[in-house]
């Protein structure tokens, strides 16, 4: 069995700086490849900003069948005007705007500082039942200085022709109470569409998003 040495000096590593190394059908036989299943593909940063909008093709961010799993987290979003509801919509492809229908539930835990109220309810006013409107995902959002929201929102297949596209949301924030408290808010549901989804939206339902950190992954292999 004859064994062939290459050169190390044949190789162009810069490309592959913090990354791994991958083998492909190019000529030279290598590409860069992330050492986890969940890539990160673009953060945005608000500022004031009236909408966060990630939309498939534009400004490196990838929404098709390139994942079948997309996540998108926000990290100490802050608004601009208090006691207001933080919301978020897609847009299917070929859409016309930020319209799909969705039904969806929600239900959420608060505990205020004092420790003197708990509960644990589901508040109606903060589901979609064939909607087309933003979705609600968080009802009383504190724009104290030292208040802010963060959580997760999980995306599945949303490139899919065939079926509904489910989403699941947790996100924990300061709530405008005079009590203050922490609220913990649970929102599931589905696009009940069958075309693609590949734009999706976060506002505030009343003034900007003063700042805040919103990033989206894609989930390999899953």
């Amino acid at each position: 069995m004859a064994l062939t040495k290459f050169n190390y000096n044949s190789f162009d590593l810069t490309t592959a700086a913090s990354k791994g190394l991958a083998f492909n059908s190019s000529a030279n036989g290598f590409e860069t490849s992330s050492s986890s299943s969940m890539v990160l593909i673009k953060t945005l940063t608000a500022s004031s900003d009236s909408t966060i909008d990630f939309k498939d093709g534009t400004s490196s961010v990838v929404l098709d069948s390139t994942y079948p799993i997309y996540l998108f987290k926000i990290i100490n979003m802050h608004p601009s005007v208090n006691n207001h509801i933080f919301e978020f919509q897609g847009n299917a492809s070929g859409g016309s705007g930020f319209n799909e229908t969705i039904t969806s539930t929600t239900f959420r835990a608060y505990h205020n500082e004092d420790g003197s109220s708990t509960n644990l309810a589901y508040p109606t006013n903060d589901d979609s039942a064939q909607s087309t409107d933003y979705c609600h995902l968080a009802n009383g959002v504190s724009n104290d200085n030292d208040a802010s929201l963060s959580g997760t929102l999980y995306l599945f297949n949303p490139s899919s022709t065939t079926f509904a596209k489910h989403f699941l949301v947790n996100l924990n924030f300061y709530e405008a109470a005079t009590v203050r408290m922490t609220v913990n808010h649970f929102t599931s549901g589905y696009f009940n569409t069958t075309s693609a989804i590949d734009e999706i939206s976060f506002r505030m339902g009343s003034g900007n998003i003063d700042s805040g950190t919103f990033k989206l992954y894609g989930i390999k292999d899953s």
